[in-house]
């Protein structure tokens, strides 16, 4: 028979008219013990479940000692939240929580396919390595601290894919009431090295025409014969600062070429999905990336003669694209280019770098809030830090001033 160790041991049962205050949900009481058969003791004492209710959890053990310590540890792993509908709990594995995490993406649908198929791959490969094999409980802010430091040492830009993705997926963990915090909410900022947007001179703008010209013209060294479509992109590029997606997917009906000003609509991208053809989607990046550009004289140019070989008269004919009509894939243009730059003799120059060149050009010329309003930036900081390569020239009117300031007298 169980009897109290010791009398203010004993616990009121229901009914016990013996007034005390409420628990707070997620906490217990004053533990109590009991003597069990054979020397073990009973701890026990009330805790305050997430409905309410208050319930008498126990644990038998060895000693007084070892049943006070078992029952705090069983009391520290009990839920705080009401359970929902997820499968999930804090002792699941983190690749759960990402299998269920993706599903409430695909639920939800406001994703791009592309958006969707990165944070896929973002996760699949840079995160879980690390984490995959732990429980959600065993994750906690030093952990996910030091997998975004590890990161960040190799590269800045996997290091912030791999926080996007974390703080999404706990936060879904939080929102369901798996976890009761983010620890994404937090780790440390991330730090990256400063560096200079880098931009094309007028001077290798004028190489890379040249080097068009003679790839395109067959007397390149090796290679497939050219389409002859690679300069009109470039010269969109150059006159629009659109990204080459969106060069790419720019219609018959995005143009106007016979008003005084001629303009072209950026209103879409090519997309390249996984398992799936490349394609028009029917928006650029962002909402103010939709916009009207006046494009300049050498632009209008490259423009008129492409119109003039399409085949295909309708307004949704894609400017640029195969012999068949359908939309070309942004890493061909990417390879071409590739071809261009080593007869010209220029290294890493990608297609984003006539993005920065044309934000450099107009910044200097007009400032820039012009510059980003160009790109379709909502926020000129963005353009500044990542686009705009720094005039280090200062204001020539310096040497006037010092010459009136400190001039030698002239021998007479």
């Amino acid at each position: 028979m169980r009897t109290a160790s010791r009398a203010h041991d004993r616990l009121p049962i229901r009914g016990d008219t013996m007034s005390r205050a409420r628990l707070a949900i997620g906490t217990f009481g004053e533990i109590g013990f009991l003597e069990a058969e054979h020397g073990r003791v009973i701890a026990r004492a009330r805790y305050r479940d997430w409905d309410g209710r208050t319930r008498l959890v126990q644990v038998t053990a060895e000693t007084r000692a070892l049943a006070e310590r078992a029952l705090k540890v069983k009391l520290s792993t009990r839920s705080l939240f009401q359970p929902s509908t997820s499968v999930l709990t804090p002792d699941s594995l983190f690749s759960h929580l990402v299998d269920y995490w993706l599903d409430d993406v695909d639920q939800e649908g406001r994703l791009s396919t592309t958006t969707r198929q990165l944070y896929e791959r973002n996760m699949r490969t840079l995160v879980m390595p690390a984490l995959g094999n732990l429980t959600l409980r065993e994750i906690g802010v030093a952990r996910c601290d030091q997998l975004l430091k590890q990161l960040n040492k190799r590269s800045y830009s996997r290091a912030k894919h791999a926080r996007v993705v974390l703080r999404l997926a706990f936060g879904l963990a939080v929102r369901h009431e798996v976890l009761p915090r983010n620890p994404m909410d937090y780790v440390a900022r991330l730090h990256r090295k400063s560096s200079t947007p880098d931009a094309l001179t007028s001077v290798e703008v004028t190489a890379i025409r040249t080097a068009i010209a003679v790839w395109e013209g067959g007397r390149a060294i090796s290679g497939p014969k050219p389409d002859g479509q690679l300069g009109g992109i470039v010269e969109v590029m150059l006159g629009t600062s659109a990204r080459i997606g969106e060069v790419l997917a720019i219609r018959r009906r995005d143009i106007e070429i016979t008003s005084v000003v001629p303009s072209i609509r950026i209103a879409g991208t090519i997309v390249s999905n996984r398992g799936e053809p490349t394609q028009r989607q029917d928006h650029p990046k962002t909402a103010k990336s939709r916009r009207t550009v006046a494009i300049p004289t050498f632009t209008a140019e490259a423009v008129r003669r492409r119109l003039a070989s399409l085949s295909d008269p309708s307004l949704d004919a894609l400017l640029f694209c195969s012999r068949e009509g359908t939309p070309l894939t942004t890493n061909n243009v990417r390879r071409q280019l590739r071809r261009v730059m080593d007869i010209a003799g220029i290294t890493g120059v990608t297609p984003h770098a006539f993005r920065r060149t044309v934000a450099t050009a107009i910044n200097e010329r007009a400032g820039v809030e012009l510059a980003a309003e160009l790109l379709g930036h909502t926020d000129p900081k963005i353009t500044v830090q990542h686009y705009i390569r720094r005039n280090e020239m200062v204001n020539p009117a310096t040497a006037e001033m010092l010459d009136r300031a400190f001039a030698k007298d002239r021998p007479t």
